[in-house]
Parts: structure tokens; C-alpha cells; sequence
């Protein structure tokens, strides 16, 4: 018995930040209220159409608001980042992400709570970080294919004109790697 619970543990752990632990949402807070009071932007209200080599047209809410994204309308620089409350690596990246949104006022950041059950607790994970950008939700994970999310923490970094130019699998783990990575993928 001792063995195959050790067995079950073992998987778990392997399977890194594909396990979802699923607890009950909140269902009595204020999102909205709770998106301001962690002084998070709404969603950029954008129009733009898709292009060639962009993001795809997939409409996604905003956390903590009642406004959409279309991510085919997003342009750049920007870096979206998706993440998860519940995700150790996404947690170990935050502080990078809080860095680069400082130093990097040329740059926009959205990120996207990816696959996360608790939107009460990413709102509160987000304000934990410093992260004071807009954020979307995806919680039955309709970007994973259209992405080609493999897991997360994912970026994805659209130009000005609205094409994907670099994509990054893990997280990253200084400014300095976020930075290069931003640097080179806009110089393509």
C-alpha cells in the first residue's frame, strides 16, 4: 500500500505543472473589486485586425473584469505570458516578470492565467508578484493548440505589427535572459 501511494506521488511530482489541483471557486467575491484593489489594469480595449503569422483569433475575458481580448488584435512589443497560481515554475518566474515590467516600459506585458480553477486566488497571486498588468483567462485551456502551449510558464512575443517573433517554453530566470530574449526576437 505504502509502495503505490509512493508510486501515485512520484507521478504527481513528475508531471510538473500539468496537474491541476481542482478546489472549489469562490463564488462570493467581487473579481472586479478585487482586480482594482490589487491596482491590476484592465484589459486593453483593442480592434485590430488579424494578420499573418499573429495570434490567433481567439476572444478571451479578462481576469478580475467584464471586458474580452480578441488576442488577434494585441500588438507589440509585447510578451504574453501564460502562467497559473498553482504552477511552482510560474511562481519562481514572478519576480522576473515584476523586474521587466519595470525596467521595460517599451515592452507591454499581458499575461494570460492559464488552466487555473481559483481566478480569486490569481488575482491575489498577481498582486502578491507586483505584476500590475492586464491579465486574460483561459481556464479550459482553448489556447493550448492554437498556441502550441506544451506546459507553462509559456511567453509568446508579438512585434509591433502583430506577429509572433519568439516563443519560450519555461520560465525565465534572471531579467537579464528575459531581456536578451525580448532584444533578439524584435531584432528578427
Amino acid at each position: 500500500m505504502i509502495r503505490r501511494w509512493g508510486l501515485v506521488a512520484a507521478a504527481i511530482l513528475l508531471a510538473g505543472c500539468s496537474a491541476v489541483p481542482v478546489p472549489s471557486p469562490s463564488p462570493s467575491v467581487d473579481l472586479v473589486a478585487a482586480r482594482r484593489a490589487a491596482g491590476i489594469a484592465d484589459c486593453p480595449a483593442v480592434t485590430a485586425p488579424a494578420v499573418p503569422g499573429g495570434l490567433p483569433e481567439i476572444e478571451l475575458d479578462c481576469l478580475g473584469s467584464d471586458s474580452t481580448v480578441k488576442l488577434s488584435s494585441l500588438r507589440g512589443p509585447l510578451v504574453l505570458n501564460l502562467w497559473a497560481q498553482w504552477c511552482p515554475p510560474c511562481r519562481k518566474e514572478a519576480p522576473v516578470l515584476a523586474q521587466f515590467q519595470s525596467a521595460r516600459p517599451d515592452v507591454a506585458l499581458i499575461g494570460l492565467d492559464y488552466d487555473d480553477p481559483q481566478p480569486d486566488w490569481a488575482i491575489e497571486f498577481a498582486q502578491l508578484s507586483g505584476w500590475t498588468y492586464p491579465h486574460l483567462v483561459d481556464p479550459d485551456k482553448t489556447t493550448t493548440d492554437p498556441l502550441a502551449v506544451l506546459g507553462i510558464p509559456f511567453s509568446i512575443l508579438v512585434d509591433a505589427e502583430g506577429r509572433v517573433v519568439a516563443r519560450q517554453a519555461g520560465g525565465f530566470t534572471s531579467l537579464a535572459e528575459l531581456e536578451e530574449w525580448v532584444d533578439q526576437g524584435l531584432a528578427s
